[in-house]
């Protein structure tokens, strides 16, 4: 016992720490689902989640929902995540038996489980997995009484490992900008979206951005290896890891992407060192042991296809290998974009278009529109919708004739026929409605191609952005044309 501890340390700080940062992250997760699903995926929702189950059984997507399906039972399991998650973050739920504490935990993956499971394309980002991931791992930790054991603690550090090693090498292996150092030219205009100090970071001096983008594969490539080294090092490596993503923290929007990176580098945490070190502990029922190592197996064995995805030279990124979304393979911005485009959505109340028509605005409360707005702080929060739309150019090729269309997506269809009624769970979603007192007889999406002001530029007219007009996304369409949609 006394070599381990000399080894990694005490654990009691670093149980703490994942423990109530994991509940937060579920907090603010259960209140997207809360605040955004119904609209999204609900009984009449852009993607609802009775057509889906119709196509999928419980095998494919394990989820409650497949008992049945109603708006009411999904604010049901919202409402119990919200309040599992207080009472975790309050740390109510590790004040009893190890079964109270364990329970709580899986109880709070199985819901985000069957949210995720359904949620189908608007659910379909890579941390949203990571959470499901972390959360299940949290659940093994243990209640705040009983001595920590290192195994879920080495598990969530090589979810770490995984996390920045997947996200430094898909780097390397895919834009030649990241192997030029010249990614960071280009990041903080183009990343989906931005903040108010993004503009900041983006006209910082280019020497700054290639030493910053050298840094991070440092950080990604080899910090990584040091978790597993013995204290003080992997505490360093923390520290190291850590760091890096509150600087992407203070300086855009990635939902709880960051946070939770943030809360897994708590995991190399030494309470020694920080003289926060725990005493008094029960000891661990052999039971609870048997399980910590079946479950040490059982990653093992899950470990074996996210590890040669590691080494393959046609390495995935955030993928999973199984329904349960565990030990997955994770990574960011393989490719990072040269030009920064954007579909603006725009309506207008005359029932005949003419070149004299009045076009109006919808505002994301997110994404970039309006030039002169301020790019807001919405992290750790996640704006689905809005996340979704700056996916839309991907879809578009831009050229010197002009840009191609390659097609709409269903969702994107079903979004336009509702701002044609103004359906209000819907506008609930958007930062402005442009058409308060009747619905818009025409809605059609412009294609922009967004740049930063220069500091000389925004002094004189207080734009953050400059735009200019490529072509139309999606002609003026109005309610007769999507009635069967």
């Amino acid at each position: 016992m006394h070599l381990l501890t000399n080894y990694f340390g005490d654990l009691t700080l670093a149980r703490l720490l994942v423990q109530r940062g994991m509940a937060a992250i579920y907090l603010v997760a259960f209140l997207t689902v809360l605040n955004q699903f119904k609209p999204l995926l609900g009984e009449r929702g852009l993607l609802p989640v009775p057509e889906f189950l119709r196509r999928v059984s419980f095998r494919e997507a394990p989820s409650l929902f497949h008992w049945r399906y109603s708006d009411g039972l999904a604010d049901a399991v919202a409402w119990s995540g919200v309040v599992l998650s207080v009472l975790a973050l309050a740390g109510i739920t590790d004040a009893g038996p190890i079964w109270v504490s364990v329970s709580a935990w899986l109880v709070l993956y199985a819901l985000y489980l069957s949210i995720v499971n359904v949620g189908q394309t608007f659910f379909g980002f890579g941390w949203e997995s990571m959470l499901l991931e972390a959360g299940f791992f949290t659940a093994f930790l243990g209640p705040a009484h009983v001595r920590p054991s290192v195994i879920p603690i080495l598990i969530l550090r090589w979810m770490l490992f995984r996390t920045e090693m997947g996200a430094g090498l898909i780097k390397l292996r895919h834009d030649q900008c990241w192997r030029d150092l010249t990614c960071m030219y280009y990041h903080y205009e183009t990343q989906p979206l931005p903040n108010a100090l993004s503009w900041y970071f983006h006209w910082i001096p280019k020497p700054v951005h290639r030493f910053s983008a050298g840094y991070s594969h440092f950080v990604q490539v080899v910090a990584p290896f040091f978790l597993f080294a013995p204290q003080p090092v992997a505490f360093i490596a923390g520290v190291i890891l850590v760091s890096q993503q509150l600087i992407l923290i203070i300086s855009g929007n990635y939902s709880w992407l960051n946070w939770l990176t943030v809360v897994l580098g708590f995991s190399a945490f030494d309470g020694h060192l920080l003289r926060y070190a725990g005493s008094g502990f029960g000891a661990r029922p052999l039971a609870w042991d048997v399980v910590l190592w079946a479950l040490a197996l059982a990653t093992t064995a899950m470990s074996i296809q996210p590890t040669l995805n590691l080494i393959s030279k046609d390495q995935m990124m955030n993928y999973s290998y199984n329904r349960f979304h565990l030990v997955g393979a994770y990574g960011a911005f393989g490719n990072v974009s040269k030009e920064r485009y954007e579909v603006v959505i725009e309506g207008t109340a005359d029932a005949v278009l003419t070149a004299a028509t009045e076009w109006k605005e919808y505002e994301f409360k997110g994404k970039p529109g309006d030039v002169r707005r301020t790019p807001p702080q919405v992290a750790p929060y996640h704006l689905r919708l809005d996340w979704m739309v700056w996916f839309l150019p991907f879809g578009v090729a831009v050229t010197s004739h002009g840009i191609h269309v390659y097609g709409h997506k269903l969702w994107f269809f079903r979004f336009i026929k509702r701002l044609l009624t103004n359906d209000a769970t819907i506008l609930r979603l958007l930062r402005r409605n442009p058409f308060p007192d009747a619905p818009p007889a025409y809605v059609r999406a412009q294609f922009y191609q967004y740049s930063y002001t220069t500091a000389a530029e925004r002094k004189v007219n207080g734009a953050w952005w400059s735009r200019r007009l490529l072509g139309s996304y999606l002609a003026a369409v109005g309610l007769e044309t999507l009635r069967e949609v």
